[in-house]
């Protein structure tokens, strides 16, 4: 598959083995991983967080395999319900974070140049969850209103 702004092609990342059962050798039964889901969500982790500290601390290689949902799923369940899609938020800390750097430093182009496909790629996500219902219809980026929202 072809990258987005690259005119490249790359290979992905390492593929997980096909599997359809949970591995015999975890030790926690599906209610308890939700428990540690909803646990971690309360102390502030975002849902990728969560995965990867159930991985490296709990021995939990998939979280859907066990309980049959994703995280995201789990934490509607419980009523814990993020503001902002995950992936939609890192992109416009990014952009944030690249807005500042361009105020001190004006004439590097090339971060201009990387600031405006950061900024196309939030407002096609954004068409996305506008159009799936993630996010409200009257939803806008503007990078003024994104520096009060992100930290």
């Amino acid at each position: 598959m072809a990258r987005i702004h690259a005119r490249k092609k790359g290979k992905a990342g390492s593929t997980r083995p096909y599997r359809t059962s949970p591995p015999e050798w975890i030790e926690y039964s599906a209610e308890e991983i939700e428990t540690l889901v909803v646990k971690l969500a309360k102390r502030g982790e975002t849902p990728s967080k969560i995965g990867v500290i159930l991985r490296d601390q709990y021995g939990v290689p998939l979280v859907k395999q066990i309980t049959g949902k994703s995280i995201t799923k789990i934490l509607e369940e419980k009523g814990i319900k993020q503001d902002l899609p995950e992936d939609l938020v890192n992109l416009i800390k990014k952009a944030v974070n690249l807005d500042k750097h361009l105020s001190s430093n004006p004439k590097d182009m090339s971060s201009r140049r990387g600031m405006q496909l950061i900024e196309s790629k939030i407002r096609r996500l954004a068409k996305y969850y506008r159009r799936t219902g993630k996010l409200p219809e009257n939803w806008k980026y503007d990078i003024n209103q994104a520096k009060l929202v992100v930290k």
